[in-house]
């Protein structure tokens, strides 16, 4: 019995630990974890050696690390306890038929939008809740168009600005405003793409992007960027990431 729950024991940690380094892969957290480890490495070093003045400096450094580590990684933990969170019994189910009509109309906007060069920033709800964000714009809870994306995008109306947010297929508000990345693109890329970024880093939405000044169209998912792609492939995404979600 000793045996079998010593081995238990070992199975769980290495499964915790593989679910972690899956978790934080190509993700911030990944480039500071390696900080981290070097840091363990020269602690047991230390103890090795019995280089007390060392051992003393890391003993304190790993306590400030251990507090900062929930403010540093706040989206991360958030992303990581949704996950775990979410229950395929109360998923939220999109139809198949809701999802073709998600997906025509926004390619229709982001084709008339690109053309005219017309920024504009789309979200799509997946599971994780958006009622803080939608609360911050103006309610609109229509059915889903393209002609409605249009017309909150024109270039003269007053909810152009902010975001528009598409929940269970319909759009539930727009002018709503979204927290902005503060990661790496924060110098090389506008509000809209640092906001689709940010957004993306705290929840599982989907955020369309057409820049303004090139027309280009970007997807944010899970915290990363994809740049400058086409009708067919922005098509084939969200119907990759829309699929996931009954």
């Amino acid at each position: 019995m000793d045996y079998f729950l010593t081995f238990l024991d070992i199975v769980l940690v290495a499964a915790i630990v593989y679910l972690v380094l899956v978790f934080i892969k190509g993700t911030r957290a990944s480039r500071i974890i390696y900080g981290i480890v070097l840091l363990a490495l020269i602690f047991v070093l230390g103890r090795v050696l019995d280089l007390k003045t060392l051992n003393w400096s890391l003993k304190h450094i790993a306590t400030l690390i251990i507090v900062a580590i929930p403010v540093v990684f706040q989206p991360e933990l958030r992303r990581a306890l949704e996950k775990l969170g979410r229950s395929r019994f109360f998923k939220e189910v999109l139809t198949r038929k809701q999802v073709g009509k998600i997906i025509n109309e926004i390619i229709k906007t982001a084709r008339i939008l690109q053309k005219n060069k017309v920024g504009a920033l789309i979200v799509i709800k997946r599971q994780t809740g958006l009622d803080d964000f939608i609360e911050s714009g103006t309610t609109i809870d229509a059915e889903l168009s393209n002609e409605l994306l249009l017309n909150l995008f024109f270039p003269n109306s007053p909810l152009h600005d902010g975001a528009v947010i598409i929940k269970e297929g319909r759009v539930a508000a727009a002018g709503c405003m979204l927290p902005l990345s503060q990661g790496e693109y924060s110098y090389t890329h506008g509000t809209r793409h640092r906001a689709a970024l940010g957004i993306t880093e705290e929840t599982d939405a989907i955020a369309i992007v057409i820049s303004e000044e090139r027309g280009a169209i970007s997807l944010s998912h899970n915290g990363k960027l994809l740049e400058n792609i086409n009708e067919e492939d922005l098509e084939k995404k969200l119907l990759e990431l829309l699929k996931e979600t009954p």
